[in-house]
């Protein structure tokens, strides 16, 4: 069964003190699309979330949001501009000399000074941060394709019955064909007859000739058969597993397309309205197509 490109996915893994979680927002997009939110410091982990989605989908707009958490000991740093304390103990030295205080500052007061202490992230271990971002988005895509495909399931049933009323609209096309042809031999006989006013025959070889060339010129029989080609290879796309989303939409586009010529040869009211109808149809597949992967 085939998947849609709207779902979500949410993953997460620890270890160690480590914590990682991957959330997956995907949509309908005609390529495969990422979009990373993640903390900067851990970006170095990007690479690995990006190979996992492209192995693993291969059309949506996705958005990745990660966040991560480092409760160990060792997670951050306290660094001491050296410079800046030095200015700070230098100025205040020289502050006491020339005003005659007591130069009361302490190494303790002096890291409360502004910009003086900077408390960061430490180093990551890359290697740690790699394998917890791998399992976190490995459950994630594991989540995200079964709502794709949950979706697409209910995609592809309504898919399957609007199929079935665009191949009863060419059914009913067929039955009328023929009788296109007919009432037109009738019309043409009876407007030669009106013309030459009852008073000489009609040359039967004459209007079997200018039936015949009417029934060439406006015969669909190769358009139904091929439309009915078009929508058995549709019900097989849907049926499938791996990505058929832009096949479905090549099909929905030759489908249009036999529609437009059989409305523009048959010549007929009812066959007219029946690719109308077809048509229509034909806009609400497309539409539901373009939401699968």
């Amino acid at each position: 069964m085939v998947s849609s490109m709207t779902g979500f996915g949410r993953g997460r893994a620890a270890q160690d003190g480590r914590e990682m979680t991957v959330e997956l927002k995907s949509v309908n997009h005609r390529y495969l699309d990422l979009s990373f939110r993640m903390p900067r410091h851990i970006s170095f982990a990007e690479d690995t979330l990006r190979t996992a989605l492209n192995d693993s989908l291969s059309r949506g707009h996705v958005d990745v949001y990660v966040n991560y958490r480092n409760t160990r000991s060792d997670a951050k740093e306290v660094r001491i501009d050296t410079a800046l304390l030095g200015a700070y103990l230098k100025s205040v030295k020289a502050a006491a000399a020339e005003l005659r205080e007591e130069n009361d500052m302490t190494l303790s007061n002096a890291l409360r000074l502004p910009d003086v202490t900077d408390i960061v992230e430490a180093d990551e271990d890359d290697e740690a941060v790699k394998a917890l971002t791998k399992e976190a988005v490995d459950k994630a895509i594991a989540e995200l394709i079964t709502a794709r495909r949950g979706e697409g399931e209910r995609l592809a049933n309504d898919l399957t019955e609007r199929l079935a009323t665009v191949d009863e609209l060419r059914g009913k096309i067929e039955t009328r064909a023929p009788m296109v042809v007919e009432e037109y031999r009738i019309k043409l006989n009876e407007r030669i007859e009106a013309m030459l006013g009852g008073t000489a025959e009609v040359d039967a070889q004459r209007l079997a000739t200018e039936v015949a060339l009417f029934a060439d010129k406006a015969s669909i029989d190769e358009e139904l058969v091929r439309l009915k080609s078009h929508t058995a290879q549709a019900r097989e796309l849907l049926s499938q597993s791996e990505a058929a989303g832009r096949r479905l939409d090549f099909v929905v586009q030759e489908m249009n397309r036999e529609f437009n010529t059989i409305g523009s040869k048959a010549n007929d009211a009812e066959i007219a309205r029946l690719v109308i109808l077809g048509k229509a149809e034909l806009e609400k597949i497309r539409e539901q197509v373009q939401n699968i992967e």
